[in-house]
């Protein structure tokens, strides 16, 4: 994307909460997904004596070798409670689970579920859940759970204390995911971790995108957390027998207290051609809250009618509580790839901004029936501008420059939610969004909600095809950065041509960052900063001696603590960082062996603390990959 910009861009530079014992023991650091620690130990005033504490090598490149190509490093770990061992758990991208002494990185166990490596599609594991079992005796043998669903679509139950398989879980400690939509390797797999609470584990999925009309049902399954019996099942499409998807790959949230699971469901089946779906294909692209007890929805709300434009639900429902005319009102803020950001009662799925209707421009293609309008809240404002005209094109030069506007000006453009069709269309933000699953960190009880954000253009278009024809499919889900990507939506009658919109210096059309850092005020419903996310200096053909911070594309989220600290990796220029919550100025930053496309963690442990981030690179970026786990400490002066 990057690649013969370098020397130009460099002539121009020269020129010119958390649980309450202070650990981490949910993949959102709680089971709302705040992303946030009340931790204060490391703070501004002294992160810059922050350190490398330990590295831990999983031992994945040796053992993998080049199939390391096809995977991300995605995994965030979790602290057990002293009971359960007192272990920093986490998983690799072949779902191996590892178990740590949390201030020396030393191992203490991993269990191997031996997966089933068949098919192209990207390997990963995003994290591991925990729970007591108080069905079990006190001190027996999976008493304290890890619960871990793998790539091959079976859910297993370890013993947190010294990883062998929970006997009485389904068949010798594993329960296949799979039912009526069956499993074929590469359809069907699983990325983020179970949750469990009150004595039920549900699961998500991760199906393959673009490829057909109808591919595998979304569908979230629940288990009993000792036995692994079935308990209920959710159909994420009820009524709609021709398309598939829906599924919910993303990680979910839980109210334990009142008994709700929400879940942010994705687009049905095909992505990007809605003629054999029509209606608004409900739940697709929804957070749907259902009972954890027995699966039946309590409130659902639809973001995207009718999608069109491959607009997941792409990050944890982040559930808190809003003091709002001197009541205390339980809340949830979801994020979506469009860059808005929705409110409301979780509980009974009020907003709490309001929202009103946009109308968005109908479809060119014989057949298709968009909705008329679509949903958009008065606060807080969208976290890009997802209006791009020729006179807003950017370059390095006036050459590049104009023949961004030039592309631009090509393009269909109607404004948001305008649908492809068989003309290159302007598609802003593209399937990586604005946010994804990285999601956001919520600081504390103050309302502010710091949120990594993608902020480049995509262009894309319908081809006509022969169904009984194929056309090349790259082995992707998504177009990575300057990579343009073309799948037949087989059954459908068209492929999909998408890529980023880019000068013929290979950069982005728009004025950067192109990866940023918002945030975000959900009780005023304002922006208080924006701040670059990324640097450019390794993306030419030579590297930088100083960071060039343009703002990169991100995947991967970050965490806040209550040290006024944002910690996030994320970017494709090999650096964690770390920025001043108050003022979105960066105050540290590390250089990694490879891209940290995971979210962080912190915990405290025998009073030290620690800042934990899984360097492993990520497929679609295609710059390296490892099997790193760093934890930093602030230096030990003993």
């Amino acid at each position: 994307m990057w690649h013969r910009c370098w020397l130009i861009l460099t002539g121009i530079i020269f020129a010119g909460s958390a649980a309450a014992d202070d650990g981490w023991r949910y993949y959102g650091g709680d089971q709302g997904g705040r992303h946030y620690s009340d931790v204060s130990q490391i703070d501004r005033e002294n992160i810059s004596e922050l350190e490398v504490a330990w590295i831990f090598r999983s031992g994945d490149v040796e053992a993998f070798g080049d199939v390391m190509e096809n995977t991300s490093g995605q995994s965030t770990p979790i602290l057990l409670p002293e009971a359960a061992g007192e272990s920093l758990v986490y998983c690799t991208p072949f779902n191996r689970i590892i178990a740590l002494n949390p201030d020396s990185g030393t191992l203490r166990w991993q269990f191997d579920p031996e997966i089933d490596r068949g098919g192209d599609r990207p390997f990963r594991c995003r994290g591991v859940s925990y729970a007591e079992e108080l069905r079990v005796a006190t001190g027996s043998h999976c008493r304290h759970r890890i619960y871990s669903a793998t790539h091959d679509r079976h859910l297993w139950a370890v013993d947190a204390v010294d990883g062998t398989p929970c006997a009485g879980f389904g068949e010798k400690g594993s329960v296949p995911l799979f039912g009526e939509e069956g499993y074929v390797p590469g359809d069907v797999s699983t990325s983020s971790a179970p949750v469990v609470a009150n004595g039920v584990i549900v699961v998500g999925s991760s199906v393959v995108d673009f490829a057909r009309l109808k591919t595998p049902r979304g569908t979230v399954n629940a288990y009993d957390s000792f036995s692994g019996a079935l308990l209920w099942q959710f159909d994420p499409l009820p009524g709609i027998s021709s398309s598939g998807g829906a599924n919910v790959w993303a990680p979910m949230s839980v109210d334990e207290k009142h008994g709700l699971v929400y879940l942010p469901t994705s687009a049905p089946s095909p992505d990007y051609y809605g003629v054999r779906r029509p209606g608004d294909n409900l739940y697709a692209n929804s957070v749907v809250a259902v009972e954890l007890a027995s699966g039946k929805v309590r409130w659902h709300f639809q973001h995207v009618r009718h999608d069109l434009w491959d607009y997941d639900s792409p990050a944890q429902p982040i559930l808190f509580n809003w003091t709002r005319e001197g009541e205390d009102v339980p809340a949830l803020a979801q994020l979506t790839k469009q860059g808005f950001v929705f409110v409301f009662n979780r509980l009974t799925g009020e907003p709490l901004w309001e929202i009103t209707e946009q109308p968005v421009p109908p479809s060119l293609i014989d057949g298709e029936q968009t909705a008329a309008t679509q949903p958009k809240p008065v606060a807080p404002p969208q976290l890009l501008d997802p209006n791009l005209t020729p006179a807003q094109a950017w370059g390095l030069t006036a050459w590049d420059r104009n023949d961004c506007a030039r592309q631009i000006r090509e393009l269909v453009n109607l404004g948001n939610f305008t649908p492809l069709s068989e003309q290159l269309t302007l598609m802003f933000p593209g399937s990586l969004g604005g946010a994804n699953w990285g999601g956001g960190a919520l600081l504390g009880d103050t309302g502010i909600l710091l949120v990594n954000v993608n902020n480049v253009p995509f262009s894309g278009r319908l081809i006509p095809v022969r169904d009984d024809v194929s056309s090349a499919q790259e082995k992707q889900e998504h177009p990575g950065a300057g990579q343009r990507m073309r799948v037949t939506m087989q059954g459908s009658g068209y492929a999909v041509d998408i890529g980023a919109l880019q000068s013929p210096l290979g950069i982005p059309c728009n004025k950067p960052p192109w990866g940023k850092v918002v945030a975000v005020d959900l009780f005023r419903g304002t922006i208080d900063w924006e701040a670059p996310l990324g640097s450019v200096h390794e993306l030419g053909p030579m590297n930088s001696p100083f960071q060039i911070n343009l703002g990169t594309p991100n995947l991967g989220g970050g965490i806040a603590t209550a040290g006024g600290l944002f910690f996030i990796g994320a970017t494709m220029d090999r650096l964690v960082r770390a920025y001043d919550t108050a003022s979105g100025e960066v105050v540290w930053d590390f250089e990694l062996p490879v891209d940290a496309t995971a979210t962080p963690m912190t915990y405290v442990y025998k009073g030290r603390q620690y800042v934990i981030i899984n360097a492993g690179g990520h497929q679609m970026f295609k710059r390296g990959y490892g099997d790193y786990l760093f934890a930093f400490a602030l230096a030990d002066k003993k």
